[in-house]
């Protein structure tokens, strides 16, 4: 049996060099692979462990993007057999994110993945506005969106055409993958895009058959599924941790829970660079801060008007622009009503000390 590399877990030179200059040489490395309540699983060369991180660590992390999460790198120490603790997480090479539901704070759903596989059912809740916030939050972690168009056996060819063009009109010239789960259509294709060494997370709402796929290229039933409910035609919620995957080929693949909301954090750079054609108007507006909603000499408006831009194209990044302002202006609030806290705590100590008896 062939030994297993640390570079057959997704390690290369990004996470080697970052090692180097934090002086961490002399740890154990792992990697994340599944996130539980309070305990992590993590996997090295050695084997897989059940890992918790340190109190110092709990302490000083501010938010929960400090916390380790599935796809990332750390330095470990052996507390026993088959346990370990979590000393460090290394600096991470891509980020996928999203806003919470409900919550002004962002939920890492992967770290260090190299592709992103939106993955929608082309028969039931299929939505194209959900797939454009997919690939920004994508390319605004650094990381390559693709889309998977599953179960095309349930519609016709004409269908199927009509959703292709939707998404090439709406997003351009992207990689789309056409998948059927019954008749294994378009399974060849996936498994040839893979490639090894690379890690590759898998999106979309329950029962868009995310882990079904990832089950074929597994080439075993080893991620429990459900068949989608008759009445709503919706999937259940099978999947409920995030979890990665180690094929027989050499790629990685994260499967997560299903997730219908996309909520967006302050993901400008993202959002810019899928509507990368209004971007480049925006530049002739004529106000430098110009919204692109009501004011004079808009560009943006303009190429609106005259049907050069798709107008439920032009709605969802307007959508996605406000999302990622709000975002951003509640997060500097939070920011502020921190700091004002702190600011607090420091004088109260000090008035402590100034007004307590010595002999106290």
């Amino acid at each position: 049996m062939e030994t297993t590399k640390i570079k057959d877990l997704g390690w290369n030179e990004f996470f080697e060099t970052n090692r180097t200059k934090l002086g961490l040489d002399f740890f154990a490395i792992a990697r994340v692979i599944a996130q539980y309540k309070g305990a992590y699983k993590i996997k090295n060369v050695q084997g897989e462990y059940l890992a918790k991180i340190t109190g110092k660590q709990m302490f000083e992390a501010v938010s929960k993007e400090d916390y380790p999460a599935v796809g990332d790198w750390v330095v470990i120490t052996e507390a026993k057999q088959g346990q370990a603790v979590i000393q460090k997480v290394l600096p991470r090479k891509t980020v996928m994110e999203r806003k919470g539901s409900g919550k002004n704070e962002s939920q890492i759903i992967a770290t260090n993945i190299d592709v992103a596989f939106t993955v929608e059912a082309v028969d039931r809740d299929y939505n194209l506005n959900r797939i454009e916030r997919y690939f920004a939050i994508a390319k605004d972690g650094g990381i390559l969106p693709v889309v998977i168009l599953n179960k095309i056996d349930l519609v016709s060819q004409a269908e199927l055409n009509l959703k292709l063009t939707e998404i090439k009109n709406r997003l351009g010239d992207v990689e789309i993958i056409l998948t059927s789960n019954l008749t294994e259509e378009g399974l060849d294709r996936l498994r040839e895009y893979i490639v090894k060494n690379k890690t590759y997370c898998f999106l979309g709402s329950s029962g868009v058959g995310k882990s079904s796929l990832i089950n074929k290229l597994l080439g075993e039933e080893i991620i429990q599924t459900e068949n989608i409910g008759a009445r709503s035609g919706r999937g259940k919620h099978t999947t409920t941790t995030r979890e990665m995957y180690f094929l027989t080929d050499g790629g990685i693949v994260i499967d997560n829970p299903g997730v219908r909301e996309v909520g967006m954090t302050d993901t400008n750079s993202g959002v810019d660079n899928l509507f990368d054609e209004i971007t480049s108007l925006s530049k002739e507006c004529k106000f430098v801060n110009c919204t692109h909603v009501h004011e004079p000499g808009c560009a943006v408006l303009l190429a609106l008007e005259t049907g050069k831009i798709d107008k439920q194209r032009y709605a969802n990044y307007i959508n996605l622009k406000k999302e990622t302002q709000y975002y951003g202006m509640n997060k500097l609030e939070k920011k502020e009503k921190d700091r004002q806290f702190g600011k607090f705590i420091k004088q109260a100590k000090t008035d402590f000390k100034k007004y307590t008896h010595k002999d106290y």
